[in-house]
């Protein structure tokens, strides 16, 4: 058994009620919203629990925090008694399927947001669960539903668990709101708007929201841009028929990410029989100002006394800074775009600085910061240099297939800001752990010479997923030749810093586009430079991606060109084993592949060849009635 949770506070008043009898410690009679989520409560500002639990609370709110409640009734979710406001609910930080299942769709030993690593404290589908509850303990109470997980299902989808397509979270949650992104700036307004005495109706028109019409509503006439904007309705194929038609799933799948920018993206509507799906233009971005008020508000960065076991994802990021959100990467495989934007929300540095000291000025704090960064490390403060015309932009990447030439890609904040944390009273080390993107890095020698010297801890994560171009155009990857070039530089400044330091390169199996054949191309890449990954990715068809419309309609949506798609577990084992190669266990599956792909000139003893002629003991058993079947092949 893991042993108790070190440090924990005794005060559980430090933290957001999460019982009726800490609702009454503070002299409460009633809760205005109720937080349900699927993660356990850890009052640190990467839990979206404790972020906009404190955001609601600094607006005057009364918040109560319902973490992994028993959900095969509604008793738990009674305990608060009936909120003034509203449910807020939330899946946690993860899709809960992503969060149960690996790709293989096995069910995980392990929960990172759960007590002890437990699994078991969440159903599937949290979310869709979660609002049923609510509905059944008080009706009448509006449900709002957010988090990754609603908003990667606020349209139809596909569901990779199930191998079908889906209707809007909102059919099955029957949830009356659904806050898609970033939740502040709309959670917020939901709750002034009923505190004074406005229905759950009355935020239809909100930024970052979508809702079901009923089936004799009229839509509402709404306009969320100045005169200058189009500020039409664009219609995507309904349920039914991206249900049936894998073309007209992949034009929806279009239409969605062209309108993925809240300075110039338009009101979708979508059929779902008689009822009429809206969804409202994003919410737009928070400025610096706003970034710092949510940051700045008084986390106690642990989890809540009444935990006593360690919560893994927070021992992970305790001692991490946030210093942005978003990410203009547009890979077709992540969902960060869908959620937190394309845009770059970047805090002030005096705001990252007085995080960085309140860690500091913890007697028990052992004075290492073990990340600064976001998504991606090296975005701080990149945006557009002419805002005008990103208002128009609809550009899914700024740095695909080529960087912009608008994209303000200094690394000097960046810099400057790292230098800084350093200095802090305190300090002893501050690493980088978030990843950064080599095609912006390699631009800038000073940021890789700084990084070298003062940033990784000997190891350097980085995310090259694949080194097929044809795979890596599909990704919105930068070409292979980009990873070559990152690491030479990466070297040199290591041994100038006077540090042996490598890179651990992160890659893809079975992402669209990768057939056998290019994972023989990805397994020789690795060979000649000596890359041995210990754990492979496999590639998870998350709702609302480009690349999971690739899975499953067998179409880049963007072309409405044909891709190559891996879908049977055989052939995903495939892959994964041509990724580890080198194991004994995986070579009869490796020389298979290689004689199906006419490829026997990599099975020998040559300093080019994958695997040797003869099989290692750990695969000798099974080799034998194998080789008689396929040996003339190979001569």
């Amino acid at each position: 058994m893991p042993a108790p949770m070190a440090c924990a506070p005794a005060d559980p008043t430090r933290f957001l009620p999460t019982t009726l009898a800490e609702c009454q410690a503070r002299g409460w009679d009633q809760v205005d919203t109720v937080f349900v989520t699927g993660d356990a409560y850890v009052d640190h500002p990467s839990f979206a629990m404790a972020l906009l639990g404190r955001v609601l609370e600094a607006e005057g709110f009364r918040v109560a925090i319902l973490a992994q409640p028993p959900w095969q009734d509604a008793t738990a979710f009674r305990q608060f008694g009936r909120p003034r406001l509203c449910f807020a609910v939330s899946a946690g930080n993860m899709d809960s399927m992503i969060n149960h299942y690996t790709a293989n769709k096995k069910r995980r030993n392990d929960d990172a947001y759960s007590p002890g690593g437990r699994i078991g404290q969440r159903p599937d589908r949290a979310t869709a669960v979660y609002a049923q509850r609510c509905r059944e303990a008080f009706p009448g109470v509006p449900v709002v539903a957010g988090g990754v997980e609603a908003s990667l299902r606020r349209i139809a989808h596909f569901d990779y668990w199930s191998e079908t397509v889906r209707p809007s979270i909102l059919v099955s949650s029957k949830a009356d709101l659904v806050g898609f992104g970033m939740g502040e700036r709309v959670l917020v307004e939901i709750c002034r708007r009923l505190a004074a005495g406005r229905t759950i109706a009355d935020c239809r028109d909100l930024r970052g929201v979508a809702y079901l019409l009923g089936q004799k509503e009229p839509l509402p006439a709404h306009a969320w841009h100045d005169a200058a904007c189009d500020n039409q309705t664009v219609e995507l194929p309904g349920f039914e028929q991206v249900q049936a038609d894998k073309v007209a799933f992949a034009t929806a799948t279009r239409l969605l990410h062209q309108e993925t920018n809240p300075r110039n993206g338009r009101r979708l509507v979508q059929r779902h029989g008689e009822r009429l799906l809206v969804v409202n233009p994003p919410a737009l971005a928070l400025d610096e100002r706003e970034l710092d008020r949510v940051y700045d508000l008084p986390y106690t960065r642990q989890p809540h006394p009444r935990y006593t076991e360690p919560i893994p994802a927070h021992t992970m990021i305790a001692d991490s800074v946030t210093t942005m959100r978003g990410c203009f990467g547009g890979c077709t495989f992540c969902s960060i775009t869908m959620h937190q934007g394309r845009a770059i929300q970047s805090r002030s540095e005096a705001s990252i600085l007085k995080e960085v000291r309140g860690m500091a000025a913890d007697p028990d704090w052992k004075g290492h910061v073990s990340d600064v960064g976001g998504p991606t490390a090296n975005m701080y403060r990149m945006r557009c240099s002419r805002p005008e015309i990103e208002a128009r932009c609809r550009r899914l990447s700024c740095i695909h297939p080529t960087v912009c030439k608008l994209l303000g890609a200094d690394h000097g904040p960046t810099v400057d800001l790292l230098a800084q944390v350093r200095q802090v009273p305190g300090v002893k080390s501050v690493r980088v752990a978030s990843g950064i993107r080599m095609d912006l890095a390699r631009l800038d020698d000073d940021y890789l010479e700084q990084m070298a010297r003062h940033h990784v801890g000997g190891q350097l994560k980085v995310a090259p997923e694949h080194c097929s171009d044809k795979v890596l155009g599909l990704m919105k990857k930068p070409a292979a030749a980009t990873f070559d070039e990152f690491a030479a530089k990466f070297q040199a400044a290591s041994a100038r810093a006077g540090k042996e330091q490598y890179l651990i390169p992160y890659f893809i199996a079975s992402h669209p586009g990768s057939g056998v054949h290019e994972m023989i191309e990805l397994a020789v890449f690795l060979k000649a430079r000596g890359y041995r990954p210990r754990q492979v990715q496999d590639f998870i068809p998350a709702p609302m991606d480009v690349a999971t419309c690739m899975y499953w309609t067998g179409l880049d949506p963007m072309t409405m060109l044909p891709v190559e798609t891996v879908k049977k577990l055989k052939d995903r084992e495939v892959q994964r084993a041509l990724m580890q190669f080198w194991k004994p266990e995986n070579w009869l599956a490796v020389r298979q592949a290689l004689l199906d792909a006419g490829r026997p000139d990599l099975i020998g003893s040559g300093h080019h060849c994958l695997i040797p002629r003869n099989p290692p003991r750990a695969a000798q058993d099974g080799s034998r009635t194998l080789r008689r079947g396929s040996s003339r092949r190979e001569g």
